[in-house]
């Protein structure tokens, strides 16, 4: 609806072609629904496709076309005054690499507001609503009643509430303010899929072990303080520290999850507020620093009335004297067992990792995961040499289908002639870029080229004293000359990467300058898992991925401005899954 032109004896200066009314959204609270009982659909009405389209799967590239769906998405509008423009970067796969139909794209996100324009009549914080801490000056809001119809015998005064006036309306050429947006995610239930358990004996069998997991990037204060040009779609007030650790807990205590895996935990606020808080709800804490000066780390965190703690791992990436292990990050594996069991073989592996950021260096980035591979290898062992159901969470800075991803997931790659700047996908323009070395990590490291500790130099050299007769005799000559490096893990994603009605990619993390994904729950598919597995028997011990809380598109978060916005405090959202341990 356009304005009519006799409104210019009251509006002169408005556009005629200016909307008349501003756009409404609904706001909506996201909270918690058990996998048993959440529905699927709800505000987005999700419908399976009838193509396969499990964890870690992409759709079929007949039936969904990047260009075709990034071509409809919007684009910047003049009256924003924004110099942000959406582009369209190259695909991140190396020569040869196969196309599995994820569009590697990096966003520019053409409706996040400038904070050098706040909307007018932004409402501020009253004295009594501030936090501690928060210097924001500001009066209480104001409401009013909607106006009355004029009459010979009504009083002005009693038109408005309290028989005040509404606010002027805001000058021509600014923007009104929008009511603050809220996503809305919902469970994706799987448990459908699998088949009860028949009864044995008449006798009365035990229920399976089900529990929840969360990954969750939460932003360190001080990182965002260093990076703040990646945030200047905010308000000041948004990016307060009171303000988002409140949101944080309130999230990490709806979720409810049994076992967090939190990347980017500052220490002194996890000291002093993290820690207590998560304490009071019934939680254990590990965590891990990083190295050097750096401020921020990693931690697991789990119900101490659901697992009970068999051992803790942290693995510091950095190596003294070793040049390509000079970055202070760092990961943190744990042992848990759950409640009630005692059977040596029931117990899970937890791990949490935030890998190099820097796109550039991925040979970095394959070295770290390579040694926190090593120690999961090590401390997933059982006494009869098999492995334990691993979960793997973490910020691994790589987008869907990189090589690197490609490596947890199917177990190997081969990198001769891979530049260093596609290994993770971020790279836009890997061009005169050196290739990965052959080895990719030097031999005094001791890891061996199949992600396991040494137990001789030999071992690192050759890099397959882990082989048996047969695996070496099944292998093609072709194929052992050439570079390569693997682990025997068997993990897959609890995430397909795709949204379930249209095949967008998922987004994990979002601010000004990107939206992709980068964030992952990997885990050991059991028997009857319903995500494709590589080749081969799976082992009997296992996990079985029962429900996840659906991600959403980039389309979804330009609507809420972004991250962060008002609702959610982090550059990442959290990923959730839930598993079965199979017996």
């Amino acid at each position: 609806m356009s304005r009519h032109q006799n409104l210019n004896h009251v509006y002169p200066n408005v556009d005629r072609n200016q909307p008349m009314f501003s756009r409404h959204l609904t706001a909506f609270g996201s909270h918690w629904l058990p996998p048993t009982q959440a529905p699927l659909g709800g505000w987005r009405n999700i419908q399976f496709p009838s193509y396969p389209c499990r964890p870690g799967v992409p759709p079929s590239p007949q039936l969904f076309h990047p260009t075709r769906h990034l071509s409809g998405a919007f684009q910047p509008q003049d009256t924003h005054n924004t110099n942000w423009t959406r582009q369209q970067s190259k695909q991140h796969l190396p020569p040869g690499f196969p196309f599995h139909g994820f569009p590697h794209r990096h966003f520019h996100l053409g409706l996040m507001e400038c904070s050098d324009k706040e909307p007018p009549y932004k409402r501020r914080r009253s004295s009594e609503e501030r936090a501690p801490g928060d210097r924001s000056k500001g009066s209480p809001k104001r409401e009013y009643a909607p106006r009355q119809a004029h009459s010979a015998t009504t009083s002005p005064n009693y038109w408005f509430k309290d028989g005040k006036p509404p606010p002027p309306p805001a000058p021509p050429g600014t923007s009104p303010p929008r009511q603050a947006l809220e996503l809305k995610r919902q469970w994706e239930d799987f448990s459908h899929c699998y088949k009860s358990r028949p009864q044995s004996g008449g006798g009365r069998q035990e229920p399976p072990f089900e529990f929840s997991v969360m990954s969750y990037n939460i932003l360190s204060q001080d990182l965002l303080h260093d990076n703040n040009y990646l945030y200047k779609h905010c308000s000041s007030s948004i990016l307060n520290w009171n303000h988002r650790l409140s949101n944080i807990l309130k999230e990490l205590k709806e979720h409810n999850a049994d076992i967090m895996c939190l990347q980017e935990v500052q220490e002194d606020h996890y000291e002093k507020q993290i820690k207590p808080s998560l304490e009071a709800l019934g939680y254990q804490c590990e965590y891990k620093r990083r190295t050097g000066r750096k401020p921020d780390g990693c931690a697991v965190v789990y119900k101490k009335d659901r697992f009970s703690l068999l051992s803790s791992h942290p693995v510091e990436y950095f190596r003294r004297g070793i040049p390509l292990l000079d970055r202070d990050n760092v990961g943190l594996v744990l042992l848990l067992r759950p409640t009630g069991s005692s059977r040596p073989e029931d117990c899970v592996c937890v791990a949490n990792t935030h890998l190099l950021y820097n796109p550039r260096r991925g040979d970095i980035k394959l070295a770290q995961l390579a040694m926190l591979l090593a120690e999961i290898s090590t401390v997933s062992r059982l006494p009869d040499g098999s492995s334990c159901p691993i979960v793997l969470c973490g910020d691994f800075n790589s987008v869907p289908w990189s090589p690197l991803y490609s490596f947890v997931r199917e177990s190997r790659l081969e990198y001769d002639g891979i530049p260093i700047g596609k290994v993770s996908g971020q790279e836009e323009n890997p061009r005169g870029q050196r290739i990965l070395t052959v080895p990719i990590w030097p031999l005094s490291l001791g890891v061996t080229q199949q992600c396991q500790y040494a137990t001789a130099p030999t071992d690192v050299d050759r890099g397959i004293t882990n082989l048996s007769v047969q695996d070496f005799a099944a292998q093609p000559m072709a194929a052992m000359n050439r570079p390569s490096i693997e682990h025997g893990l068997r993990l897959t994603s609890a995430y397909s990467h795709y949204l379930t009605e249209d095949s967008r990619p998922e987004i994990t993390t979002c601010h000004s300058r990107t939206a992709i994904t980068v964030d992952y729950i990997f885990y050991s598919a059991g028997t009857g898992d319903i995500s494709t597995q590589p080749e081969g028997p799976l082992p009997r011990q296992g996990l079985q991925l029962l429900a996840r809380l659906a991600l959403v598109g980039q389309t979804d978060l330009e609507a809420v401005n972004g991250l962060p916005n008002e609702h959610n405090s982090s550059d990442h959202l959290p990923i959730l899954a839930c598993f079965r341990l199979c017996p």
